[in-house]
């Protein structure tokens, strides 16, 4: 069988790989604690099911415009407004199928082959195959003071001719960690005196603690004109707990977003008429359930980190926000591959190797669950780990007894 170039290069996701893992051995019977998930345990926003429910009582289920649907693109219009203080026109917004989709269309939209696209590390699981499948060359940057938080410099000596485009995603998945405002004003100005294209991946941008205020792109932006290169993306996935939805957005240039809306009518055509008015009704909403999520997400942060600190070995960085915390286990086991699969064969939690993100020694750690899961999963690791544990642990009536040193 003849595979092509580009089919051969690219690998499955190995956090959807770990939902399908957690959701087969649950089905088994096994008491498996899922510490790697990448959505909120909340539920959608009544307001998201109500207007759902009343579009799929008209049977009315028809095709949509590429770009999405007059009612869509009013509330993004809208959200963009309040939360970024910029008035934007509909040919500037595209809806698509999930943020990930928006950003695979503007990378297709604007990515030659052999054309580089730089991201700080540790970063997102897709963005380098996303990039394979322009075919251009992702270019990781891990900061040279070892922290998560990058700096202009760091960007800066990557940066040449064949140098595209930037992603930026802050607060970042898998670290938490959330840019600073100079970090995010310096990478604006510098984007634009190098006419690179920069994606502002402001997925989690309300999930953020610890009273800091969000970061907004477009105030250190000296180009409001249509030859902006600044492309914002967001979604209903992470902040309304709408993850299966699948509705997500892209604010760009009306140049771009024409471009953009052309791959994707060729790609899925527009995103469903169903989804887009759940997603326009959470939008539109009350906004109270993001504030609750949020609140929740930073109480949960809190005793994933007292309990990781617990560990003698484990060095681990307060997460700005986000639900997502990026330890080091180095101390224990190098190779994070390795150490996730211990950890689900001996204790039964499942974690999500750090290599992924471009960074091995550490484990992406996610406290979108239940306290519950939270303490009792860390207790199994720690347990599986620490040599100064108990030689027995109990799950449910199943008894473990160490068998490894």
């Amino acid at each position: 069988m003849s595979i092509s170039q580009i089919g051969r290069s690219i690998g499955e996701s190995p956090t959807l790989k770990l939902n399908e893992k957690a959701a087969i051995l649950r089905q088994k019977g096994d008491p498996i604690i899922h510490l790697g998930g990448g959505e909120p345990k909340s539920k959608a926003p009544i307001d998201a099911i109500l207007a759902a429910s009343a579009h799929l009582n008209t049977g009315e289920i028809r095709y949509t415009p590429a770009d999405g649907t007059i009612d869509m693109k009013k509330a993004i219009i809208r959200y963009t407004e309040e939360y970024y203080n910029r008035l934007v026109e509909p040919e500037n917004v595209m809806a698509s199928g999930g943020a990930k989709q928006a950003i695979m269309v503007a990378l297709q939209a604007v990515v030659n082959p052999q054309e580089e696209v730089i991201f700080p590390a540790p970063y997102w699981v897709s963005y380098p195959d996303m990039v394979k499948l322009c075919q251009g060359i992702p270019v990781p940057v891990l900061p040279e003071d070892g922290t998560f938080y990058p700096r202009l410099q760091d960007i800066e000596q990557q940066v040449g001719s064949y140098t595209k485009a930037v992603i930026i995603n802050s607060p970042n998945n898998p670290t938490g960690a959330m840019y600073s405002e100079q970090f995010i004003a310096e990478i604006v100005e510098f984007c634009e005196k190098r006419d690179l294209y920069l994606i502002m991946d402001d997925i989690y941008h309300r999930l953020i603690f610890d009273n800091r205020k969000m970061i907004n792109c477009y105030d250190y932006a000296k180009d409001r004109t249509e030859n902006s290169k600044l492309i914002v993306i967001n979604g209903v996935s992470k902040q309304y707990a709408m993850t299966g939805f699948r509705i997500g957005w892209a604010v760009a240039s009306k140049k771009l977003i024409n471009v953009m809306s052309n791959i994707q009518s060729h790609q899925t055509s527009g995103p469903s008429v169903l989804l887009q008015k759940a997603a326009t009704g959470a939008l539109n909403g009350l906004q109270s359930c993001v504030e609750n999520l949020r609140i929740t997400l930073e109480n949960n942060r809190n005793i994933m980190i007292d309990r990781l600190n617990s560990f003698e070995g484990v060095k681990v960085r307060q997460p700005d926000g986000t639900f997502y915390c990026f330890a080091d286990f180095s101390a224990y086991e190098k190779d994070s591959m390795k150490l996730s699969n211990f950890l689900i064969d001996k204790v039964q939690v499942l974690t999500v190797p750090g290599i992924a993100f471009g960074l091995d020694g550490h484990l992406r750690l996610s406290y979108c669950g239940s306290v519950k899961d939270i303490t009792e999963g860390i207790e199994r690791m720690k347990w599986a780990l620490d040599l100064n544990s108990p030689n027995e642990l109990y799950i449910g009536d199943r008894k473990l007894v160490r068998d490894w040193t």
